[in-house]
């Protein structure tokens, strides 16, 4: 029988040394040296260095010229903005997709853009017996969805190529976009419209429709969106509904939850 280790068993130690240097600046010690360091942390000085150096090379930690002294460093500040971005946007979102779920009598979701793919925070389903699944803590290329492509169309072109340096792309089914080219087509579709569709290219018979959600610093930070059987989210519906409206409306909701403030018309 094999037994289960527990998660303290894989504990690498120098990993563990360099996040006891990170959690050693506080408020009122917000920069420390090397000597400092190494007793607070009963580790030799050539650790320590080595540890700060690792630390600083990828944005961490970085020194204070005039003091050599080490303070924290600007990728901390992108890594906890992150962090409350993603809470605050979930929180603020639940009831916009129950409003959302309740009035087009479809499956809601909100996604964020990670990379090259795209990670569901939280969906809310109809009550409907047939609809789309939830797909909370998913994660898909976001090239293959609607949450994913109305982000990625906010996007500049040379960050595109980035995340998709290679031509051809693997598409999820068959419906799905195989290259970088017809990709970068439909991103300007979707940055023009100013929403993007999804079909069938992550499931059969799944179809999707999503608008970029904004906040304070006026980026787009997030997607909200609709997932529906594809024979029952069809164009005449979408217009006649109302859905594309309803979803819009929705964005914008969201987005002055979390700060956005929309330009005065006839203003940019």
């Amino acid at each position: 029988m094999v037994m289960k280790r527990e998660k303290a068993n894989y504990t690498i130690q120098s990993v563990s040394h360099a996040l006891d240097i990170l959690e050693s600046f506080t408020r009122t010690e917000d920069e420390l040296g090397v000597t400092e360091l190494s007793k607070r942390l009963a580790l030799h000085k050539n650790n320590v260095f080595r540890l700060l150096a690792t630390l600083e090379n990828r944005g961490y930690i970085e020194q204070n010229t005039a003091t050599e002294r080490y303070r924290l460093g600007p990728k901390t500040l992108q890594i906890g903005s992150i962090f409350v971005e993603q809470r605050e946007c979930r929180r603020q979102a639940r009831p916009v997709l129950e409003d959302l779920a309740t009035r087009s009598g479809e499956t809601a979701v909100v996604a964020v853009l990670r990379g090259n793919k795209v990670v569901y925070m939280d969906s809310v389903e109809t009550d409907r017996t047939v609809r789309a699944v939830s797909r909370i803590g998913a994660i898909y290329p976001a090239y293959c969805t609607a949450v994913g492509k109305i982000q990625l169309a906010h996007l500049a072109a040379t960050d595109i190529e980035r995340l998709y340096p290679e031509q051809a792309l693997n598409a999820l089914t068959e419906r799905g976009i195989k290259t970088r080219d017809a990709l970068e087509a439909e991103l300007r579709l979707a940055a023009q419209r100013g929403y993007a569709f999804e079909n069938e290219e992550t499931e059969t018979d799944v179809r999707g429709i999503a608008v970029p959600v904004k906040d304070f610093s006026k980026k787009v930070i997030a997607a909200i969106g609709i997932m529906a059987p594809a024979s029952r989210l069809t164009d005449e519906r979408l217009e006649k509904a109302g859905i594309i409206r309803m979803l819009q409306e929705s964005g914008r909701v969201l987005s002055t939850k979390l700060g956005f403030i929309a330009p005065a018309i006839g203003k940019k």
